[in-house]
């Protein structure tokens, strides 16, 4: 039995990624005359989101990256939403542009989204962007599977000819990560809610990204020793925040995992702040 698992910190690691951002921050500053900027869309007042836009507009201040923050009240239009996001994708001092979900229900989301120019889509999630991912172009690729990957490259994992179970296949999390893997030569297996005898796939799996949103779905009996454990989940349970794996059970089996909070979640941001900067370097005007 393994007994010193490692723990894989991504708020550790997503402050050293800001800093090395930083650097690129002011790298483009110098040649540009200007700074990188970031605009984060918020309409409605649901309180986590307001939560969210808060950490994302302070890690801009972190790493040098200009932040404009549009804000409209729960009664805005979805014309009006629209019509905000033309004018940015036409602002010349805005390299990304981010809109917090979830939006007012009498919003189509997807409709919003679809306005985002695909050089300043900083949430790596519009379809030009995940048509270059599965191509292997140059993309802004969605931010978590982004952080995953930057954990298991900090760590060292090899990932060529090993064997990924991904439990999950959302357009978010799922799909970008497996493709990630994937391009890293491992041997994928996507799991999601219609598979029949998980533990099946989880058992012979060298790497596992668990991401469906359930609490403690994947357990220390499901997995083999020195398998690397990436958490992404976040739920909300009595008040407590859970992971989608059962941490202290695999911790002993466990090679490498991911905390919840601080594995992934830090990383998250961090992508997108490097996702800005990479649509900078990539899109910005001369």
């Amino acid at each position: 039995m393994n007994t010193n698992a490692k723990i894989l910190d991504g708020k550790a690691l997503s402050q050293k990624i800001k800093g090395q951002l930083k650097t690129e921050a002011a790298a483009f500053e110098k040649k540009m005359g200007r700074k990188v900027g970031l605009a984060v869309v918020l309409a409605g007042d649901d309180a986590a989101s307001a939560v969210y836009v808060n950490n994302k507009i302070v890690g801009c201040g972190e790493v040098g990256i200009r932040s404009f923050e549009l804000k409209f009240d729960g009664s805005v239009t979805e014309k009006e939403l629209i019509k905000a996001i033309e004018k940015l994708n036409k602002d010349s001092d805005v390299d990304g542009i981010l809109v917090q979900l979830p939006l007012p229900n009498h919003i189509d989301a997807n409709k919003v989204l679809g306005c985002i120019s695909f050089k300043k889509d900083a949430d790596g999630f519009l379809a030009e962007n995940a048509g270059n991912l599965m191509l292997g172009n140059p993309a802004l690729s969605a931010c978590t599977p982004c952080g995953v990957m930057e954990l298991i490259k900090e760590a060292g994992i090899g990932l060529s000819g090993k064997n990924a179970v991904v439990i999950g296949r959302s357009n978010i999390v799922g799909k970008p990560v497996a493709l990630m893997l994937l391009e890293q030569n491992a041997t994928v297996t996507i799991c999601h809610s219609k598979t029949q005898d998980l533990a099946h796939y989880t058992k012979n799996a060298d790497v596992i990204v668990a991401s469906v949103g359930k609490k403690h779905l994947l357990n220390g009996d499901m997995i083999k020793d020195g398998a690397v454990v990436i958490d992404v989940g976040i739920n909300r349970v009595d008040g407590k925040l859970y992971g989608d794996v059962d941490f202290d059970s695999c911790l002993d089996k466990a090679a490498f995992i991911t905390p919840v909070p601080g594995g992934v979640g830090p990383m998250t941001i961090a992508m997108l702040l490097k996702n800005t900067i990479k649509a900078a370097n990539l899109y910005a005007l001369k």
